[in-house]
């Protein structure tokens, strides 16, 4: 354990609530699928309990029984997204259940459980050494993907410094070479979420607040922002079948 960090101060949120469409399940939410054996949002919840976090908060809404009964006898806390407004909403709602000695919280999706597997702990432990050591408000993994098709890039100024996280659909085609991507793990600090989350504009496509907003925020109001680059490291978000087929290959790689 490392003893930089201060593991009782850190809450996790973990996003739970999406509908999931694409996995084409009914009367449970994709979180629950199982993945090397147990439901895929029971390995982060582990993850975060061998590390001591102060508190572990399941954002809950599509099937919301279903993530309840996979995590029953767990010590977790549910806060129910009543209506899935996006990612950006869904982080506010984990935040109006956080105690109030957490000063730091980890926001992460509930079906990216390869990231956290025992293997890679290592990396995660870095990111939060990272941001504690740092003093920073945000501070974000990055990995690296070969085909990094639809997914979001990180833009970097000619220092390194991080500029803009760009969606597939809004980059230029000298962006979309960027291998650079966000696999959706953040630190934040609890002011910085309390300052900003009520900032966050709707989308006006989709009518919905995205968590990567935060970051977009956060740069253009020159706050403290740090990532880790953590390279080709294992990940999988699994939104269809054959994603979660590839993630269990990739669990046991």
């Amino acid at each position: 354990m490392n003893n930089l960090v201060d593991y009782t101060s850190l809450g996790g949120i973990i996003l739970a609530a999406g509908k999931g469409k694409r996995m084409n399940v009914s009367e449970r939410n994709k979180v629950t699928m199982p993945l090397a054996n147990k439901p895929m949002v029971l390995h982060i919840v582990h993850f975060m309990q061998s590390l001591n976090f102060g508190a572990i908060i399941l954002v809950v809404g599509h099937e919301k029984a279903s993530v309840e009964r996979a995590l029953e006898g767990e010590k977790v806390i549910f806060a129910e997204q009543i209506e899935q407004l996006g990612t950006g909403n869904a982080v506010q709602t984990g935040m109006s259940v956080l105690p109030k000695n957490i000063k730091n919280v980890l926001v992460v999706y509930g079906d990216d459980a390869v990231l956290y597997s025992e293997k890679q702990r290592v990396i995660i432990e870095k990111l939060f050494e990272k941001h504690f050591m740092t003093s920073s408000q945000v501070t974000f993994l990055t990995i690296e993907q070969e085909n990094p098709f639809a997914l979001g890039r990180i833009i970097r100024d000619e220092n390194g410094k991080v500029i803009a996280m760009v969606e597939e659909k809004d980059a230029t085609e000298e962006q979309r070479k960027v291998t650079e991507i966000n696999p959706g793990c953040f630190v934040f600090t609890v002011d910085f979420l309390k300052k900003y989350l009520p900032q966050i504009k709707k989308s006006p496509v989709t009518g919905e607040y995205y968590i990567n907003s935060l970051i977009d925020l956060a740069i253009a109001n020159n706050e403290h922002v740090e990532t880790l680059q953590g390279g080709k490291l294992l990940w999988r978000g699994v939104n269809t079948p054959e994603e979660l087929k590839l993630a269990e290959q990739l669990f046991y790689q």
